[in-house]
C-alpha cells in the first residue's frame, strides 16, 4: 500500500470519483419531493456519502487487509445506492434519463473499486 504518489486518500483517483459521484446524489435528491426528505431522499444521501467515507477509512487504517475489507463496504453501499435509485426512478421522482447518468457514474466507480481490490490483493499475495 505503500505508492509514494499517493500521501492521502484524497490523491485516490477512486475516493475523487466517489465524491463526485456523492456529491451528484446530494444535488439530484435536492429535486426529490419534500414528503421524501426521511425516505428515499435520505438513504441516497446516506448511501452516497458512505462510499468516500468507506475508502478513505480504509485507506487510514494502513493495512491491506483492513482496506480491502472497506472498499468491500464501500462497494455494498455502491449498490444500496443503485437499489434506492431504481428505486426513486420506478415510483416516478426520478426521470429515466438521469437514472441513466447516475448509473453509468456508479458502474464506473464500480469497475474502480473491484480493480483497486484486485491490485491490493495481488500487492499483498506477493
Amino acid at each position: 500500500m505503500s505508492d509514494p504518489s499517493i500521501s492521502s486518500y484524497r490523491d485516490l483517483r477512486v475516493w475523487q470519483d466517489a465524491m463526485i459521484l456523492a456529491e451528484s446524489c446530494y444535488r439530484l435528491t435536492g429535486r426529490f419531493p419534500r414528503d421524501e426528505l426521511f425516505g428515499l431522499t435520505s438513504q441516497v444521501r446516506r448511501a452516497a456519502a458512505s462510499i468516500p467515507a468507506n475508502i478513505a477509512e480504509g485507506h487510514g487504517r494502513e493495512s491491506t487487509g483492513s482496506f480491502v475489507q472497506s472498499l468491500r463496504v464501500s462497494q455494498g453501499s455502491l449498490k444500496e445506492l443503485e437499489t434506492h435509485l431504481l428505486l426513486a426512478e420506478r415510483v416516478g421522482i426520478l426521470p429515466a434519463s438521469e437514472l441513466e447518468l447516475v448509473m453509468g457514474r456508479c458502474e464506473s466507480l464500480g469497475k474502480m473499486v473491484r480493480a483497486l481490490i484486485r491490485s491490493l490483493q495481488d500487492k499483498s499475495a506477493k
